[in-house]
Formats: C-alpha cells, structure tokens, sequence
C-alpha cells in the first residue's frame, strides 16, 4: 500500500552528522506508513542571484522546484545560527520563492522543527522560518512551534532519541495530514 501523503525533507545544516537532520530522520519515522519523503539538497544550490534566475535555471534549482512542486507539504528541520535561521536554508527559500504569486511555495503546508543546544531550541529561527516561508505565500502549519532545546544532548550514536518530543512532533504531523486532506477535498 502506498503512503497517502507525499512530503519534502529540509535540513537546515549541511553538517554531516548534522543534529537538525537527526531530528528529521525521527519525524520522517514518525510518519509510520502514513507518508513517503524524498529529502532536499539545498547545499547544491547556488548563492541566490537574481542573474541566475532565468531559464533554463541552474540544474540544483530546477530540481529543488520540481521536488517542493510534487509533494503535498513539507517538513523543514533547522539549527539556530546567531539568533536566526541559518544562510543556506534562506537561500532556498529564496530560490524557492519565485514567481512571488506563482513560487512552488504558494500554499504548500509546512510544519517547522528547530533545534538548539541551548535550551531554547531554536524558537529564534522557528519565527526568522515561518516569516519566510509565509512571505512567499506558503503555510506553515497551525501548530505548538515544535523546538529542541539541549539537542545535543539528545543524540544517540547519530540517531534522535527524545520520544516526548518525537510523540510532540507527531501531533503537528496530524495537523499537517488533516490540513493536506481538506485542501486535496476542496
């Protein structure tokens, strides 16, 4: 059987063994049956550069468009970088942001989790995110900002292990699939 819902994977750092891509592996597995995911490279994107932005785009953004264009919704896992969101994940929400009113962004629900080693968890960024991404006419998903605070302390052997906030982020997953399935029904 095949998953009902369709959903892009961001992570907000290009680190390797990146914390915030631990944490979007534990909520990709959260989704059980009920999503597939395919997973963004925003590192292959190049700087934004309004030059650039003519056709045929650059092979890594034209792929990026296609991936967020095919999918239902998006979940987007971020670090905290000085207070805000990190360059690399605006850049891609920059790139992804065109056409303002025709942008593959344009109503796509999007649920945000932020991490931090301090223990606020990124809540900095999770609003520096949902600015963004409202800006180019997506939507963040209605929902507890979900944030990690003291993440650091949160991974085992490369893998996210916190089931209270697992179970937390699950709750916005529902809200995610019940407002994909009343936008699919309207």
């Amino acid at each position: 059987m095949s998953a009902r819902y369709r959903l892009l994977g961001i992570s907000g750092s290009l680190r390797a063994q990146a914390f915030s891509t631990a944490v979007l592996r534990a909520v990709a597995a959260a989704s059980g049956g009920e999503a597939d995911y395919d997973y963004a490279d925003i590192g292959a994107l190049p700087l934004f550069n309004q030059d650039l932005y003519v056709e045929p785009l650059p092979p890594a953004v034209e792929r990026f468009r296609r991936q967020i264009a095919a999918v239902d919704g998006l979940v987007v896992s971020s670090p905290e970088y000085n207070h805000g969101i990190p360059g690399v994940l605006k850049n891609a929400l920059d790139w992804a942001s065109r056409p303002h009113n025709g942008s593959p962004l344009r109503n796509k629900p999007v649920l945000i989790v932020t991490s931090s080693p301090a223990f606020t968890g990124g809540v900095r960024a999770q609003y520096q995110i949902r600015e963004s991404l409202v800006s180019a006419l997506a939507r963040p998903v209605n929902t507890p900002e979900i944030v990690v605070g003291q993440v650091n302390t949160k991974i085992k052997d490369g893998i996210f292990d916190d089931p209270a906030t697992i179970a937390f982020a699950r709750t916005g997953l529902l809200a995610m699939f019940e407002e994909i399935g009343g936008t699919r029904a309207g």
